[in-house]
């Protein structure tokens, strides 16, 4: 309802898989092993780890140009220091850019300059060209990263999406993400409270916009008034706390404010938007707390469960969860110290199970003494680990050249840009294939 509206007029390292270690669980019958090919376990990166064979022999090689693990007799040159001739030719070249940067620094050059790997070279350049751009421009923006900031490199969907011209894969697509199940109102079209940038105003006002595009969680939004105008377009993401139904600012006092840039255009913006906005859609009123609710994961820090284990696949081993982002959960092996040796996969991953799992089944186990837990330190509970049973499969699918975020396979603490390549027949039939928690929507 508009008519409450008015709107404001402007003014002013890994163990050593000896049978010692292993506990081959179960009674009775054989131990149930994993035999991973070769080309599974180039999949994994290394962080300074001896990586075997499922037998126990050593045959892994870490390439360090790009720090992908592989089968040894595969890599190149007699060395066998890289997986290919052009991160042996990328190691020589990153050895005098290294030497360039020191030079741009005013550090001196060593006799031996240090090689950097690709990205952080790349971004540590970028990095510096911010800084002296922001020097000389005498002032630095709020919200901008130093020099210092700039360790880890964010992804801007918005920036990526353009002006919508890729598709990027629905949210519904994915059961397991926040908001999988409750996404399915969310269209083209529908009306939202957003804070306008474009007031010139020193205090925060807001200002109703309209979904032009969604990719995932991502909306390209264009305010109202703008019509056929794309220059103000923008992305958000529609979970963010800045975002509301229309409604929200009238039932609690906040001024609308239409943008500067089209203010000219209307003499009364009120009967603009009773006009505007009558018959149109918008967010449901408890979308809000319907995001709150999909934000809360079951498993908390210091729970254990057993998890494979990343250097003997065939395997697993006890891990407490350290971090839970987004359903998914950073595991910090049990015999690790200090917090390194850890392992990246969702809460719905196949991989981990309770404590107790693999004696129950008589699976291959890393000996470990899963009875004594520290203060603080909890089983997770059985029902935690339920998986995944049905995807519903009518409506908006996968197709070929959607983007999507996807599980980095030689970084699986990395999440990167993917896209639909092919679809298999196995997820165009029937809808009882489970959702990989390997991937997720844009944003």
């Amino acid at each position: 309802n508009i008519c409450g509206y008015d709107c404001v007029s402007r003014g002013s390292g890994a163990s050593s898989p000896e049978d010692s270690e292993d506990e081959e669980l179960g009674g009775g019958g054989g131990v149930t092993q994993l035999n991973p090919s070769s080309s599974s376990l180039t999949l994994i990166k290394t962080n300074g780890q001896v990586y075997t064979y499922p037998d126990g022999k050593a045959g892994m090689a870490t390439c360090e140009m790009c720090g992908m693990v592989g089968v040894r007799d595969a890599f190149y040159s007699k060395t066998k220091r890289f997986c290919s001739v052009s991160c042996s030719r990328s190691y020589s070249s990153n050895s005098k850019k290294a030497s360039i940067l020191a030079r741009l620094q005013g550090k001196p050059p060593t006799k031996k300059a240090k090689v950097l790997q690709k990205q952080p070279l790349m971004t540590k350049l970028a990095a510096y060209a911010q800084q002296q751009a922001n020097q000389q421009g005498g002032v630095k923006k709020s919200g901008e990263f130093s020099s210092a900031d700039t360790s880890v490199w964010l992804f801007d969907w918005g920036r990526y999406l353009g002006d919508g011209d890729v598709m990027g894969a629905p949210v519904s697509c994915f059961k397991h993400v926040p908001m999988g199940k409750s996404w399915g109102g969310i269209s083209e079209g529908i009306r939202v409270e957003v804070p306008n940038t474009d007031s010139g105003l020193p205090m925060k006002v807001y200002w109703i916009a309209g979904i032009i595009k969604l990719a995932g969680f991502k909306a390209l939004l264009r305010y109202e008034g703008f019509d056929c105008d794309s220059t103000r377009d923008f992305w958000l993401n529609l979970c963010v706390p800045d975002i509301h139904p229309v409604g929200w600012c009238a039932a609690g006092g906040k001024p609308l404010v239409p943008p500067q840039s089209i203010l000219h255009r209307f003499s009364n913006w009120k009967t603009f938007l009773i006009k505007r906005l009558t018959g149109s859609k918008t967010l449901p009123p408890d979308f809000a707390s319907k995001v709150q609710e999909s934000m809360q994961f079951p498993f908390k820090k210091q729970m254990r469960v057993e998890v494979v284990d990343k250097t003997h696949l065939c395997r697993t081993r006890v891990a407490l969860v350290e971090q839970v982002i987004g359903g998914r959960l950073r595991l910090v092996y049990e015999e690790c110290d200090d917090g390194t040796d850890d392992f990246w996969c969702h809460m719905y991953s196949p991989l981990i199970h309770s404590i107790g799992w693999s004696r129950s089944i008589g699976h291959r186990f890393k000996r470990s003494d899963v009875s004594k837990k520290l203060d603080g330190q909890m089983d997770a509970p059985g029902q935690l680990f339920a998986k995944v049973k049905e995807v519903d499969q009518s409506g908006h699918w996968f197709e070929d050249g959607m983007k999507l975020e996807a599980i980095d396979p030689l970084n699986l603490s990395a999440i990167c840009v993917a896209t639909v390549r092919k679809r298999s027949s196995q997820f165009t039939g029937r809808s009882t294939s489970r959702p990989s928690p390997m991937a997720t929507s844009c944003g």
